[in-house]
């Protein structure tokens, strides 16, 4: 969810947003709408049938990030020290964890739920209630990202078309039906209505810390490059084959992807 452009920062918000749809037919509703996604195509090619409207999103997101974002992430990361920007940003990634460890149970891997739920135990109590990340430094464990669309993924579901909506960002069909799932039934936005309003401030200064942080990164991409919606839509594609190749690699356990990219898009994108 990595950052400039006014996508980064809906994505962070939307995330703990919160929708009245009945949990347990949610699952079920998204299998279905991604199973109508359009057809994938040739190997290697970008499925982008939607681009003239993709533009006009992408301009949009282009002019907030210039007017709005990119400025208050700089008034942010000019005025607050980094060690409480740390600490506000550990709390938004600690009330995410839940959505982690529902995910990994829906994709098998019961020794990352565990992983995931103990490392949420540990930063509830001795990283008081998230502000430290003890559970990574001290007892080695680290953050193991996942949400729907990784499930949808672990699932056999194929991407679909590339999307870029406004606030929604740059996404496929069957990862953007991943972000509303995700934003459905994150399970710390249900606990009370105190704890939902935390879960939604919280990732506003984690947003604007991260499109700080990568402010150059973000910067080169939007201003520098010939064509920034290209260049945004390639490093999203990549990014998102190499970390579930990295989930599911082949037999030798080759990552084919491993190279496809600068590391900082990695950890850019992984934020969120």
């Amino acid at each position: 969810m990595s950052t400039g452009p006014v996508w980064i920062f809906s994505e962070g918000i939307g995330q703990h947003m919160r929708f009245r749809i009945p949990h347990l037919a949610i699952p079920v509703v998204a299998a279905a709408a991604v199973s109508a996604c359009s057809v994938p195509t040739e190997d290697g090619a970008i499925n982008d049938p939607y681009e003239s409207l993709n533009r006009v999103s992408h301009a949009f997101n282009k002019g907030a990030d210039r007017a709005v974002i990119r400025p208050l992430s700089h008034a942010y990361g000019d005025t607050v020290p980094s060690p409480v920007r740390r600490s506000l940003s550990h709390v938004a990634a600690h009330l995410d964890e839940p959505k982690s460890v529902a995910n990994h149970i829906l994709q098998g891997d019961v020794e990352s739920a565990g992983h995931s739920f103990f490392r949420f135990l540990v930063n509830s109590t001795v990283g008081v209630a998230g502000l430290f990340d003890p559970a990574a430094g001290g007892f080695g464990l680290e953050r193991r990202q996942t949400g729907f669309g990784d499930t949808l993924a672990a699932w056999g579901v194929q991407d679909g078309a590339y999307v870029e909506l406004p606030f929604a960002g740059p996404s496929t069909e069957r990862d953007f039906v991943g972000l509303v799932v995700d934003v459905a039934t994150n399970p710390v936005s249900h606990i009370s209505s105190d704890v939902a309003i935390l879960n939604t401030a919280s990732a506003i200064p984690a947003t604007l810390n991260v499109r700080y942080e990568f402010s150059e990164t973000v910067d080169s991409v939007l201003r520098d490059s010939a064509d920034s919606y290209a260049q945004l839509r390639l490093y999203y594609i990549q990014n998102r084959q190499f970390k579930l190749n990295q989930q599911d690699p082949d037999d030798t356990g080759h990552d084919p992807f491993e190279n496809l990219y600068d590391e900082i898009y990695e950890e850019l994108y992984d934020e969120f």
